[in-house]
C-alpha cells in the first residue's frame, strides 16, 4: 500500500521484527514452488506465478506464508486447512476474487492478514469472523463499493493496524465504522474514489487511533474537508496524513477549508502529492499557526503560483509559523521556499529540512529570516559555491542558533567558501558537506573556520593530501570516507589536538605513517584502504586509542603484522571491531585470502632478536673453529708460503728469459740450515763435486743471484735443478728459510710421489717431535727410504755411494745464461755470495724488502779474499771512468743520457764508430735503465761492460793464442 511507507516512524518497529529470509538460520527446503525455511515454519512463495495455494507442499508447522504478486483468483477453503499455527498470511498484490466463508476456520491464530490491491467486491466478514486474534488487517485498495463494516468487526478487540477502503468508494456514512467504537486502534488508514461524491459528517468520529491516514481527493467537494476535520478535532494523534488531497486540480476557492486545523492536536502533519497553490499553502500555514501541531512535511507536492495573488504588505505573510520542525521534500517548484515572496515563515522553525527541491540559489534576505533554525538541512540539491556563499550578502549575526548545517550532495568545491561562510555561525558544531566535489588544493587555501565546530562529515568527495590543512582543527569527530585519499598530511593531526573519532574507510591510503600523532583519539577506522603493513609502531603515539577498524585491506602477512595483531588481541587495550572476518592475507601469494588469525609464523622466524643471537653464536663458532684448525695446521704459515710462490712465478714470468725445455742448469739443490753449513761445504761438496764427472750442485751461499728477492732465488733454483737434497737436523726445523724451501719443493714434487726428494737426516730426528706444519715431511719421513749420515768413518763411504747412486749419474746439465740479466758465477770454490748468504742466522723473520739484497747488506759482507792486483786496478780503473762522467748534470753517481753518450763515443769510440745504427745510445739506455728513472747509476754500467767484455771475450782469447 502506496501509504503505508509513510507511517515509517510507527511501523518501522514492527518492521524490523516481522522475519525475513535473511535474518532466519536454519532452512529446509521440500519440493514445489515454494521454499520453505526456518526449520518447517516459514514458506516464501513470493513472485512464483502462482494461480493456486500449492497447500500439498505445506508442513503442518507453517507460521508464517508470503504469497504475495502471483496470479491468485480465489482462497479456498481446504488452502490453509491443515495449518492450525498459521499466523502470518500475506496475500496482497494478486487477482483474488472469492475467498470461502470456511478458507480461514481452521486458523484462529491467525495475527496478520493482508489481501491489499485485489480484486474484493466486498468485504469478506463471514471469511474473517473466525480471526479473533488479528492484531493487522490490510484490506484496502479492492473493488468495495462501500466502506461499511458488519457487526462481526467489533470481535476484533486485538486489531491494531486496519486500512480499508477502494477507488470505487464514493464516500463515506456515519454508520460505517460503528463497530470500531470500542477498539483503540495503533493506524488507520481510509481510501476513497478520486471523485468523492459524498462524506457524512460524523462518519470518522468514532475511530479511535494513534496514527490517521487519508487517501482520498476532494477535488469535486473541497467543503468535505470541514467536516472530517469536524470529527477529528479535539483527538490527539500522532501522525495525521493527507494524501492527493487535491489531485487533479488547484483549489481556486475563497472559503478557508484548513479552518479545523486549528482544532486538531497532532505530533505531525503530513501532506502526500497533491496540488498545492499559494492560497491553499496560505490556508494551511496560517491555521497552522493557531493550532498546536509542531511538525509539518510537504512532500512530492506540485506547487504552483496563485496568479489572483496580490502582495498587500507585511500582514500577508506568514510571521508566526512556530514549528519544531519543518520538511519539503521532492515540491516540483523551488518557489515553494519565498511561496509569498518572503521566507518570513521559516523565522520560527527550530528544525528546518529542504530536500530534493533542487533549487540552486540562496537571496540574501534568507538567511536573516532564519534567526531560530538550530538544524539546517538543505541536502539533494543543486547549490554551488557561489550561490551559497554570495560575497554580496551581509553574513555577520545570522543564524545565531544554528549547530547543524547538512549540505549533503550538492555541487560545491571550495572549502575556501565555506569556511567563510560558516565562521558567521557562532554555534555552529555539526557540519556535514559530504557527497560534494570538495578536497582540491586550489579551493582550500586560506581557511578560517568557526571554532565551535566539533563535527566535520565530508565523505565521499575527492581529497587532495595537501587539503588537509584546510579542515577544521577543532572537530572531535571527522569523516573522511571514500574521499579517494593516497596518503596523509600528519601535520594536520599534529594541530587538531581535539580529536576523538575519525573515520577513513574506502580511501586508497597505501601506508600507515609510524609518526602519526594524535594525543586523544579514541576511534579509528582504516578498513577498505590499500595499506599491507601495520605495526605496533603505527599507533604508539595515540594513547587514548580504544577502537580500531582496519579490515578490508591487502595485508602483507610478516611478522610484524603477526606481532601487531598478538599484541591487540591480548592486551585488549585497543578493540578491533571488525576482527577476525575482514582481516586476510594478499602477500605472500601462499598465504592469499588466508584469515589473519590463522596466521602463526615461527617464533624463530619472527624474533630478531633470537636470530641475531643464533647469527653471532654460530659465526663465533664458525671463526674459533677456523682459527683453531689454522692453529692446528698452520694455515697462515701455508699460506704466506704460497702467496711467495705466486709472486715468484708472476715475476720469473716477467724477468726470467724462457729456458731450454727438459733441461736443468743443476744436478741438484741443497737445503740446509746456517748451522749445517761447514758439514755441507767440509763433507757433501768436495765428496760430489770434486770426481771425474763432477756433480753441478747449488747452493745459496754460492750460487743464489745478488740483488735479486731471496724467495725468487729459492725457487728459480729449485725448478732448474734435477733433485733437491734436504740436510735435516735439529738446526734445519727450526730454521725459517729451509722451511720455505721443503714447502717450495713439495710444492713442485706435487703429483710425482716425491721422487725428486732426497733426504738426507745428518742427525737423529722424531717424526712424531715435528711441527703440525711438517705434516708432509713427517709422511714422507715414515713412507720414504731416506740417507741417514753415518756417525762412524769406516761406513761413510757406504753413504756417499747411497747418495750417488740416488742422484744418478752427472749427465750433461744446461749451462747457466750469460746474459746481461743473468750474473751468477759458477766457478768452483765460494763465491762473494757466500759469506751474505751465512748471514741467514737473521733470515728467520723474513718480510718484504728485507728479502731484497741491497748496497747496505753488501757492507756487511765478510771481508772477500785478496784479489791479484791487475784484477784490482782494472776494477778501480773501471769505477774512476763511470765517475769521470757522472754528476756533471745532475746525481753524481748516475749517468743521465747525454753523459752516457759522451761516455760511449770517448771511451769506446772504435765500437762506436763500427755500429751503424744511429739510435744505438738509445737503445743501450732503454736496456740498461731497468727502474725507468732515465739514468744509469754504476751497477746497471757494470752490467754494460760486463756485456762488452762477454762479447770480446772470444776474440781476445783467440788473438791470445796467436
Amino acid at each position: 500500500m502506496m501509504w503505508r511507507w509513510i507511517y515509517l516512524t510507527a511501523l518501522l518497529p514492527a518492521a524490523l521484527t516481522s522475519p525475513t529470509p535473511s535474518s532466519l538460520l536454519n532452512t529446509t527446503t521440500i519440493s514445489g514452488p515454494c521454499h520453505i525455511f526456518n526449520s518447517g515454519r516459514s514458506a516464501d512463495c513470493k513472485g512464483r506465478l502462482l494461480e493456486t495455494v500449492p497447500s500439498t507442499q505445506f508442513p503442518s508447522t507453517l507460521e508464517e506464508i508470503d504469497l504475495s504478486s502471483n496470479k491468485l483468483q480465489a482462497v479456498h477453503a481446504d488452502d490453509f486447512l491443515r495449518l492450525p499455527r498459521l499466523r502470518v498470511l500475506l496475500l496482497n498484490f494478486n487477482n483474488i476474487s472469492h475467498i470461502d466463508s470456511d478458507a480461514f476456520k481452521h486458523n484462529t491464530l491467525l495475527e496478520h492478514l493482508d489481501i491489499f490491491n485485489n480484486s474484493l467486491q466486498e468485504i469478506p466478514a463471514t471469511a474473517l469472523s473466525p480471526l479473533s486474534n488479528l492484531k493487522k488487517l490490510f484490506m484496502s485498495n479492492n473493488l468495495y463499493k462501500h466502506a461499511t463494516l458488519s457487526h462481526s468487526f467489533s470481535k476484533f478487540t486485538k486489531l491494531q493496524e486496519l486500512s480499508m477502503g477502494g477507488p470505487l468508494v464514493m464516500g463515506l456514512r456515519k454508520a460505517d465504522f460503528q463497530p470500531l467504537k470500542n477498539i483503540r486502534l495503533f493506524i488507520f488508514q481510509i481510501k476513497c474514489s478520486s471523485n468523492l461524491s459524498y462524506y457524512e459528517p460524523g462518519s470518522l468520529r468514532v475511530i479511535q487511533t494513534l496514527n490517521m491516514g487519508f487517501d482520498m481527493a476532494i477535488d469535486q467537494r473541497p467543503n468535505a474537508l470541514h467536516d472530517m476535520l469536524r470529527d477529528i478535532a479535539n483527538k490527539t494523534f500522532g501522525i495525521i496524513q493527507f494524501r492527493n488531497l487535491f489531485e487533479f486540480m488547484y483549489y481556486m476557492g475563497e472559503d478557508d477549508i484548513f479552518q479545523g486545523l486549528t482544532n486538531v492536536t497532532a505530533h505531525q502533519l503530513i501532506f502526500h502529492r497533491g496540488k498545492f497553490n499559494e492560497n491553499l499553502m496560505r490556508m494551511a500555514l496560517m491555521n497552522l499557526q493557531e493550532g498546536t501541531v509542531r511538525n509539518l512535511r510537504l512532500q512530492y507536492i506540485d506547487f504552483a503560483r496563485s496568479p489572483t495573488f496580490v502582495d498587500s504588505g507585511g500582514s500577508s505573510s506568514i510571521t508566526n509559523l512556530a514549528l519544531n520542525k519543518l520538511e519539503l521534500w521532492y515540491i516540483s517548484n523551488p518557489d515553494v521556499l519565498r511561496f509569498d515572496w518572503r521566507f518570513t515563515w521559516f523565522n520560527k522553525i527550530q528544525h528546518l529540512s529542504i530536500q530534493y527541491v533542487y533549487f540552486n540559489s540562496v537571496p540574501c534576505d534568507s538567511w536573516s529570516e532564519m534567526t531560530a533554525v538550530e538544524t539546517l538541512d538543505v541536502s539533494n540539491n543543486r547549490l554551488n559555491d557561489q550561490s551559497l556563499f554570495n560575497q554580496r550578502c551581509h553574513y555577520e549575526g545570522t543564524m545565531p542558533n544554528l549547530h547543524t548545517f547538512k549540505l549533503s550532495t550538492n555541487e560545491l568545491t571550495s572549502l575556501k567558501d565555506l569556511s567563510s561562510l560558516t565562521r558567521e555561525f557562532q554555534q555552529l558544531q555539526e557540519l556535514d558537506v559530504s557527497n560534494n566535489k570538495l578536497g582540491s588544493a586550489a579551493g582550500s587555501q586560506g581557511c578560517v573556520w568557526q571554532k565551535s565546530i566539533t563535527q566535520f562529515i565530508a565523505h565521499h568527495n575527492k581529497f587532495e593530501s595537501d587539503s588537509l590543512q584546510c579542515l577544521p582543527t577543532t572537530v572531535q569527530r571527522l569523516d573522511l570516507s571514500y574521499c579517494e585519499l593516497d596518503q596523509l598530511d600528519m601535520a594536520y593531526f599534529q594541530r587538531a589536538t581535539n580529536l576523538r573519532e575519525l573515520i577513513l574507510s574506502g580511501n586508497k591510503i597505501k601506508f600507515i605513517p609510524s609518526k602519526w600523532e594524535s594525543p586523544s583519539l579514541q576511534t579509528l577506522a582504516l578498513d577498505g584502504n590499500s595499506f599491507g603493513l601495520i605495526s605496533k609502531a603505527s599507533f604508539q603515539h595515540m594513547p587514548q586509542l580504544a577502537q580500531l577498524k582496519a579490515g578490508n585491506n591487502p595485508y602483507h602477512c610478516t611478522c610484524e603484522l603477526h606481532a601487531f595483531i598478538e599484541d591487540t588481541t591480548s592486551k585488549g587495550k585497543v578493540n578491533l571491531t571488525d576482527w577476525p572476518e575482514n582481516y586476510r592475507c594478499y602477500h605472500p601469494e601462499p598465504f592469499l585470502n588466508t584469515v589473519i588469525s590463522k596466521y602463526l609464523p615461527g617464533q624463530l622466524a619472527c624474533d630478531i632478536r633470537l636470530v641475531i643471537i643464533i647469527c653471532v653464536t654460530t659465526t663465533a663458532l664458525v671463526i674459533f673453529i677456523l682459527m683453531l684448525l689454522c692453529y692446528m695446521f698452520d694455515l697462515p704459515w701455508y699460506t704466506k708460503a704460497t702467496f711467495q710462490i705466486i709472486r715468484a712465478k708472476y715475476r720469473a714470468h716477467k724477468e726470467k728469459a724462457a729456458g731450454e725445455a727438459g733441461r736443468f742448469t743443476y744436478h741438484a739443490f741443497i737445503s740446509y740450515s746456517h748451522s749445517d753449513a761447514d758439514w755441507v761445504r767440509d763433507q757433501l761438496l768436495p765428496c760430489l763435486e770434486s770426481n771425474k764427472n763432477p756433480y753441478r750442485l747449488c747452493i745459496h751461499e754460492r750460487d743464489f743471484m745478488p740483488g735479486r728477492w731471496i724467495i725468487d732465488n729459492i725457487i728459480d733454483n729449485i725448478e732448474n735443478s734435477r733433485k733437491v737434497i734436504f740436510v735435516l737436523s735439529r738446526h734445519f726445523v727450526n730454521s725459517e728459510w729451509c722451511n720455505y724451501e721443503l714447502y717450495f719443493a713439495q710444492q713442485r714434487a706435487m703429483g710425482k710421489t716425491f721422487s725428486d726428494v732426497i733426504l738426507v737426516v745428518k742427525e737423529p730426528i722424531d717424526p712424531s717431535s715435528l711441527p703440525s706444519k711438517y705434516c708432509k715431511l713427517k709422511k714422507m719421513l715414515s713412507t720414504k727410504t731416506y740417507l741417514e749420515w753415518p756417525q762412524q768413518v769406516n761406513q761413510q763411504a757406504f753413504f756417499w755411494a747411497q747418495l750417488k747412486s740416488v742422484l744418478g749419474k752427472p749427465a750433461s746439465t744446461r749451462e747457466r745464461g750469460q746474459s746481461v740479466r743473468s750474473r751468477t758465477s759458477s766457478t768452483g770454490g765460494i763465491s762473494v755470495i757466500g759469506p751474505l748468504m751465512d748471514d741467514r742466522k737473521a733470515e728467520e723473520t723474513p718480510d718484504g724488502d728485507a728479502m731484497k739484497w741491497n748496497n747496505e747488506e753488501t757492507s756487511n759482507m765478510r771481508q772477500i779474499p785478496i784479489m791479484s792486483s791487475k784484477l784490482q786496478g782494472a776494477m778501480e780503473t773501471l769505477i774512476e771512468v763511470f765517475h769521470s762522467y757522472s754528476g756533471k748534470e745532475g746525481d753524481k753517481f748516475k749517468l743521465s743520457k747525454a753523459e752516457l753518450k759522451t761516455l760511449l763515443h770517448e771511451e769506446l769510440s772504435i765500437i762506436m764508430a763500427a755500429s751503424k745504427d744511429t739510435m744505438v745510445v738509445d737503445r743501450i739506455m732503454s736496456d740498461l735503465d731497468e727502474n725507468k728513472d732515465g739514468q744509469v747509476d754504476f751497477q746497471e754500467f757494470v752490467v754494460l761492460v760486463a756485456a762488452l767484455t762477454v762479447a770480446c771475450n772470444e776474440f781476445f782469447v783467440e788473438e791470445k793464442g796467436k
